[in-house]
């Protein structure tokens, strides 16, 4: 697989199906782990990096979850495909911020992918469409056991893994649902729903985790803390918030719908009016927009497009996306005019 071949397909997680697929964009189980015999990625030199790379080139080697799996060196990749991998959720902007002695692993489906020497020897990610963090930590642990058998990782019986940040050691796993709350932000009811996640000791991020703010109403909410609680107990119990919060915002849906119809038809319509029309547009704009549209799909007040589409333009917008489309470098305006012209071809197509 070569990296211009993501540009023509999308990923598994952005096909708009599974549970709660109309709220819930994606589910996301995150390991870190590290090697037991050498010293952790911000203590490492360059040939202690290089070393990790080769132990992982190699043990990747024997195992079925990578056989079709590509393994980028990211100090032979430019800026713009290092953003690229990073709009695609592949990867963190930590990562593509310094790309000596670093690399990324990715299967064709963008289902796994293993970020190696990050803060972490490694950060194994696996990636589902829906509300599916079981399915996901099927995959995952089956990875991690196969890995494991290859690999020596770093574990303490009194502290399980050991991980760079004290607050991973333990399962060392992050579980994550990306979710799309436009009705719970329209209803003002975010902010409450939010502070009641920090006080249950879960985070909120935006569309691209970490260090991100959250823009087209999208949230990223995850466990903080996975030393005492086993993996099972961490699913459990970002299971049981999630449902709450899908359930509020199916509620707060219904309450627009009920008492401010004309109102709610009326920003949908005018957000599709723009999208299919505009000439020159930006980023920020844009995402706010594809938001009230896709709002618009789930309630059934625009028929015309299925849920993959405006997936998918979430993506296809970014800077990185849109010049690896046009095969060269953009500056803001030639973006801003490409990122119309790509809507206006896709929603316009679909139409």
């Amino acid at each position: 697989m070569e990296l211009n071949d993501l540009t023509h397909q999308t990923g598994e997680w952005l096909r708009g199906t599974g549970p709660f697929a109309h709220i819930v964009l994606s589910s996301r189980i995150r390991l870190a782990r590290n090697f037991a015999n050498g010293p952790f990625t911000n203590r490492s030199q360059k040939k202690d990096l290089e070393e990790v790379l080769s132990a992982v080139d190699i043990a990747i080697q024997g195992i079925d979850f990578f056989k079709a799996a590509t393994f980028f060196r990211l100090n032979e990749l430019d800026n713009i495909d290092r953003q690229f991998l990073v709009e695609r959720h592949l990867m963190s902007h930590d990562h593509a911020a310094s790309p000596q002695g670093k690399g990324l692993i990715v299967s064709p489906e963008e289902v796994l992918s293993v970020m190696v020497n990050e803060e972490d020897h490694l950060r194994i990610q696996v990636m589902q469409s829906g509300f599916n963090l079981d399915g996901t930590w099927e995959i995952i642990n089956s990875i991690d056991n196969s890995l494991s058998e290859k690999l020596p990782f770093a574990f303490l019986p009194e502290w399980g893994f050991l991980t760079a940040c004290p607050t991973n050691t333990g399962t060392a796993m992050r579980g994550s649902v990306m979710l799309h709350l436009p009705a719970l932000v329209m209803t003002r009811q975010i902010n409450k729903v939010l502070m009641a996640i920090s006080k249950l000791s879960f985070a909120s991020r935006g569309f691209y985790g970490e260090g991100t703010q959250a823009v087209g109403n999208f949230y990223q909410i995850s466990n903080q803390v996975s030393l005492g609680h086993s993996e099972l107990d961490i699913i459990q119990n970002i299971n049981g918030l999630i449902r709450q919060i899908v359930e509020q915002e199916e509620q707060a849906r219904q309450a627009l719908l009920v008492q401010n119809r004309p109102v709610l038809e009326d920003k949908i319509c005018r957000a599709w009016g723009t999208l299919r029309n505009a000439r020159i547009i930006s980023s920020q704009e844009t995402i706010e927009l594809l938001s009230m549209v896709r709002l618009g799909v789930d309630v059934g007040i625009i028929r015309e497009l299925a849920p993959k589409t405006m997936n998918e333009l979430f993506i296809m917008i970014q800077p990185a996306h849109l010049q690896k489309i046009e095969g060269k470098k953009l500056n803001t305006l030639e973006r801003d005019t490409k990122r119309a012209q790509v809507i206006r071809e896709k929603l316009n197509g679909e139409a």
